[in-house]
């Protein structure tokens, strides 16, 4: 508790309330960031889960060789190859784009092995059930196997976006003004490194907390569906 009352005494308020603005703006950007991010992750992590889950040829080994080259390498390595490397060969793209794309080939291989464990969960049964009283593979997979699916997959889906949300930081290397770019320009700039990081700590808490909450939410309700309140 004194420890508290201390940080606040130091803390330059005024200050404090000047700043905010610049960490309202760069918390937009954090957030087109995660939305894309996440929504392109969840697309084409579901188009690999499919190809991983039913070993779809002659796709299987690229997609396993993507998922192991993705998790396997850091996401600033990443970054820098499009941001640094392909200007190389004539390719640019803005920070903001790269970022997008170096999320979403993060992203998108952790979704797919949630997804893929949540397609593999599906019992056959249910499968050829559904074929037997004449759906098409198409409607199989859509109305029979993705539900059970994606209900399997939310905790790990949940966890997966809180993961890329927190993962845009690593963004601002390459000067895309999201909030630990803003941070650190303030700390360097004008050295006040206590208000940058409780306003660095608050932005990401305004933004995380509700969907720890929503993603919480949704597992519980389809735990309930699953097995009664």
């Amino acid at each position: 508790m004194a420890a508290c009352f201390q940080f606040c005494l130091i803390m330059n308020w005024s200050y404090f309330w000047r700043v905010a603005p610049k960490f309202a703006d760069a918390a937009l950007i954090t957030l087109k960031l995660s939305a894309y991010s996440i929504a392109l992750s969840l697309l084409l992590g579901l188009a690999v889960a499919v190809v991983t889950a039913y070993r779809v040829r002659p796709l299987y080994w690229p997609a396993r060789a993507y998922i192991e080259l993705s998790r396997n390498t850091p996401l600033l390595i990443q970054l820098f190859f499009l941001y640094y490397g392909l200007p190389k060969v004539g390719i640019k793209w803005d920070g903001f784009t790269c970022g997008i794309l170096a999320l979403v080939f993060l992203g998108a291989s952790y979704m797919s092995e949630a997804l893929r464990a949540g397609l593999l969960s599906v019992p056959k049964g249910q499968v050829e059930a559904a074929k037997a009283i004449g759906l098409s593979r198409w409607q199989v997979f859509r109305f029979v196997v993705l539900p059970q699916a994606w209900a399997v997959s939310v905790p790990a889906v949940g966890a997966n976006v809180l993961f890329l949300i927190k993962e845009t930081s690593v963004v601002s290397a390459v000067a895309v003004a999201e909030l630990m770019f803003v941070t650190k320009d303030i700390i360097g700039m004008d050295y006040k490194t206590n208000e940058a990081l409780l306003l660095l700590f608050i932005s990401y808490l305004i933004i995380l907390l509700p969907v720890s909450l929503l993603a919480r939410w949704a597992e519980s309700r389809l735990r309930e569906a699953k097995y009664g309140a």
